[in-house]
């Protein structure tokens, strides 16, 4: 003969039937949120630009123009050691810049930074015609100067880009000053500057060779 199973034996098993489904309904719903935020912190990051073909690139390709926002935008951490010029004494400067798009053809970039001589900021206009492939950069140091700089965009089939810019001479403490700058665009997570700067009329000498990286790089 089976046992006779009480009620309340029947409402315990159907309550405990109850909380495993719901709880099998929670764990589905927790990994399918956990999958649409992995895909869409995907989506989110950065990626190349280079344009897929279907095919291997020939050498007649076109390379790939630069769209200046959808590589910068966004917050960089920068470090940036630098030699003693007519600017300021030798230093090491750390912070970070973030970039927006202010107009259809107009970005703009603040950095608050800080040296061992203390916190300071920079803010940059930059003028980007994409079709002409030419830029315009205009620098503002929180420490008394302000620079322009013009120069091109270039890029090419593996997915770096190359802006080279050369400075309008302008005068600090009593000196001319340029400074000339090639930025290097090596990856979406970063790119490197390599500044030389010339005072008076003489040769142009390292200032410094500073990286920026994104801040939503894996690491």
């Amino acid at each position: 003969m089976r046992p006779v199973t009480s009620p309340h034996a029947h409402r315990r098993r159907a309550a405990r039937r109850a909380a495993v489904a719901v709880a099998l309904a929670l764990l589905a719903v927790a990994g399918t949120t956990d999958t649409h935020g992995s895909v869409q912190a995907q989506q989110e990051r950065p990626t190349s630009q280079v344009p897929t073909l279907g095919r291997p690139t020939r050498p007649d390709d076109p390379a790939p123009l630069l769209d200046f926002g959808r590589y910068f935008n966004g917050t960089w951490n920068v470090s940036w050691e630098y030699p003693e010029s007519p600017l300021g004494p030798a230093d090491v400067v750390d912070g970070t810049t973030t970039f927006r798009q202010v107009g259809p053809s107009t970005f703009e970039a603040s950095s608050a930074l800080t040296s061992a001589a203390g916190a300071f900021t920079v803010k940059e206009t930059f003028e980007y015609q994409r079709a002409e492939q030419t830029i315009t950069r205009t620098v503002v140091d929180s420490r008394g100067f302000t620079y322009t700089q013009t120069g091109s965009v270039t890029g090419d089939l593996g997915g770096q880009f190359t802006i080279r810019l050369d400075g309008k001479p302008f005068t600090h403490q009593g000196q001319t000053v340029r400074i000339n700058a090639v930025m290097r665009l090596l990856s979406p997570f970063n790119f490197r500057v390599q500044f030389t700067l010339s005072t008076g009329n003489g040769p142009f000498t390292n200032f410094g060779n500073p990286w920026w990286r994104k801040e939503t790089a894996p690491r």
